[in-house]
């Protein structure tokens, strides 16, 4: 797939600072909420239960523009990178069709142990479905 999974996310009260502008720790958080649904989406594709539990491991933000609080956001999140145990994630919030923040987000997944594990073919090709070039 060439393009990101994008859709519509509602701004809450919370999200805004004292100059109604979205504040700028609220950001990860709708990352979060951003990945939660990619992955949602993912997983409703798959047959039989997730196989992964996945952890953030890194994640960095660059804000182009103040995000306005306004009644929506749309987000995309895409695949950047795929390794042999982890893969990045970028997240990107639009206002009046222009980028706002990116967020890039390294997912490892990881066993019932706590310690990471290499990617299975069927997440990799899954991955490779929705990668993101600029």
């Amino acid at each position: 797939m060439s393009a990101p999974y994008e859709f519509e996310m509602d701004l809450r009260w919370s999200d805004q600072d004292l100059q109604g502008h979205v504040n700028n720790a609220k950001v990860v958080t709708l990352a979060e909420e951003a990945r939660v649904r990619f992955q949602s989406f993912l997983d409703s594709a798959t047959t039989g239960p997730p196989e992964a539990n996945r952890v953030v491991a890194r994640q960095e933000i660059d804000y182009h523009a103040q995000t306005r609080y306004a009644p929506s956001l749309t987000m995309q999140v895409g695949v950047r990178r795929i390794g042999t145990k982890s893969f990045t994630l970028r997240h990107r919030g639009i206002q009046d069709g222009a980028p706002v923040f990116t967020v890039d987000a390294i997912m490892v997944n990881v066993e019932g142990t706590g310690r990471s594990r290499a990617l299975t073919e069927e997440e990799r090709a899954q991955l490779e479905e929705w990668s993101w070039a600029d």
